[in-house]
């Protein structure tokens, strides 16, 4: 069955080819809509970016809606030292023309969820969690309304990319993450530990080259541009691309591995802000509450993507 999802981002070269798959798939999934959030780069600029990946999907009738500026008790923290200054550097391309929607992104996840039928929706957010969070204490009564959340956030033995140990998403607003973790719903984590094993080496990287049409080219870009960073901080043979494991998973769940475990999100020690305490090896009698994914078939997955992007 086709999924509904509403994709919740802040698009980021990678968010950007997360979108790409899911406009790509519409036998699989159903985006509902995308919701932007800060936190790649500030929101003015992630929900223009998400219009901008819309237009070049040749999807502009993809609703947008622009949400949170900021998370719900800290500063914002961006990463533009990893996408550049405007969160999609790499291809150039053109400012969007299809509209914003007018509806705060926050409204729009609460009354899609109160409209949709109960347990039919997925939430799959690609970046912090504020908007998610905000909905869920503005109005309660959704939470028992999600399907699921497949999100990318977090990591156990990796630990962290933005402080010692904590991984950017949660980082920046660990806070709304908590709220999340803790709410009851089923969650499906993508963390650090299974997207870093997502690379995009030369092979693939050259395969997304040779597509036709202009699509393809602007992923290559992306990544080109975006495994600058990681090639230089970790050693590694490309880009991990993290956000699109959360939409790949929803089409072939067959190419992921994991443990449902228990993760708690530190909020209290500066030192360790935003770490996922993940119980790994069921060394608590905490419940679990998540699903954290540990491996995945790089193969499957880049040939899913490579033939999906191809459509567009």
């Amino acid at each position: 069955m086709t999924r509904k999802i509403i994709i919740d981002t802040d698009p980021g070269q990678d968010d950007a080819v997360a979108i790409l798959l899911a406009l790509a798939s519409p036998e699989d999934v159903e985006v509902l809509g995308i919701t932007a959030v800060a936190g790649n780069v500030p929101l003015d600029l992630t929900q223009k970016n998400a219009r901008i990946v819309c237009e070049l999907a040749g999807k502009p009738e993809t609703r947008v809606f622009a949400g949170c500026d900021r998370p719900l008790r800290r500063d914002l923290v961006t990463a533009e030292y990893v996408h550049g200054k405007t969160g999609l550097d790499g291809p150039v391309l053109p400012d969007p023309t299809m509209p914003l929607q007018d509806q705060h992104a926050v409204d729009f996840i609460i009354e899609t969820l109160r409209t949709e039928p109960s347990g039919t929706v997925t939430l799959c957010p690609l970046g912090p969690l504020t908007n998610i969070a905000t909905a869920f204490e503005r109005a309660p009564d959704i939470v028992e309304h999600v399907q699921e959340i497949v999100l990318m956030g977090g990591a156990y033995f990796e630990v962290g990319n933005v402080t010692p140990t904590a991984e950017f998403n949660i980082y920046v607003d660990p806070q709304a993450a908590d709220i999340v973790f803790q709410s009851g719903v089923h969650l499906v984590v993508m963390p650090l530990d299974v997207t870093h094993k997502a690379l995009v080496t030369k092979p693939r990287n050259d395969a997304f080259r040779a597509l036709p049409g202009d699509v393809g080219h602007a992923v290559a870009e992306m990544t080109d541009f975006f495994e600058r960073f990681d090639i230089h901080k970790y050693g590694s043979e490309g880009a991990p691309l993290h956000d699109p494991t959360v939409i790949a998973y929803l089409i072939r769940s067959d190419l992921f591995t994991g443990r449902h475990i228990n993760v708690q999100i530190e909020t209290q020690s500066e030192l360790t802000m935003g770490m996922t305490v993940a119980d790994w090896w069921g060394v608590t009698d905490l419940p679990p509450n998540a699903t954290f994914i540990g491996d995945l078939d790089a193969d499957g997955f880049f040939d899913l993507l490579t033939k999906r992007i191809a459509r567009l």
